[in-house]
């Protein structure tokens, strides 16, 4: 059973998605919050799986409540809401650890597996549109933390160059069935080398490793 927490500051919008969730037999709601602080304060008391944040609140906003729920070092993975795929906030809560983001009016189906994804550890947000997302908000990227010459980064300095490879194809937005083929690996060879990346980098999921890979300029804006 996936627990969610809901946060929005709107009743109706939290009412629709309690529907949608409970109409589904391995998901249930661990309960509502209408701004960040009290999606802060449910979500270390409850521990949910999953929380289903929006970004514009009153308070305490999805952003900073997202950085705050991911600080804590619990397991609970965070799913982004947002009005626009390239809305302006949407990259700043990638950054502050959110697993990945959907826009509002997603089809329920999207919406479902999207939190399924999130709970079982994947990514929401497909290759091509994180590419498109970071390319857009590219100026947002830090530079005078980031070493002149990327492997001497600490976060890189562990991979193999195979690992290294195929961290910057999957910042440039690669699929693992586009890695396969086009560097002539078995797919399942692929996963292992994503997971070892995930593991030396502690980046937390595909998401985060492709804002890694710009962070260290593996990978440069189009």
């Amino acid at each position: 059973m996936t627990t969610v927490l809901l946060v929005d500051d709107q009743p109706m919008q939290r009412f629709g998605f309690r529907m949608l969730l409970e109409s589904q037999d391995d998901m249930s709601v661990a309960g509502e919050a209408g701004n960040g602080s009290e999606a802060v304060r449910m979500t270390a008391e409850l521990h949910p799986d999953v929380v289903l944040m929006d970004i514009r609140m009153p308070g305490l906003d999805g952003i900073e409540a997202t950085r705050r729920i991911v600080a804590a070092g619990d397991r609970t993975r965070v799913l982004i809401l947002t009005t626009f795929d390239l809305d302006e906030y949407a990259y700043a809560g990638l950054r502050a650890g959110a697993s990945g983001f959907l826009i509002k009016d997603a089809l329920p189906e999207d919406l479902l597996s999207g939190i399924r994804a999130v709970a079982s550890g994947d990514a929401v947000v497909a290759p091509s549109l994180t590419r498109r997302l970071l390319d857009a908000y590219a100026d947002h990227l830090p530079t005078s933390a980031v070493p002149a010459d990327p492997s001497q980064d600490p976060r890189i300095v562990s991979l193999t160059d195979r690992e290294r490879e195929i961290l910057t194809v999957i910042g440039q937005g690669w699929t693992n069935t586009e890695i396969s083929a086009r560097l002539h690996l078995a797919e399942s060879t692929v996963k292992t080398h994503v997971g070892r990346i995930l593991a030396k980098t502690g980046a937390r999921d595909r998401v985060q490793a492709v804002i890694l890979a710009y962070d260290t300029k593996l990978v440069s804006p189009s």
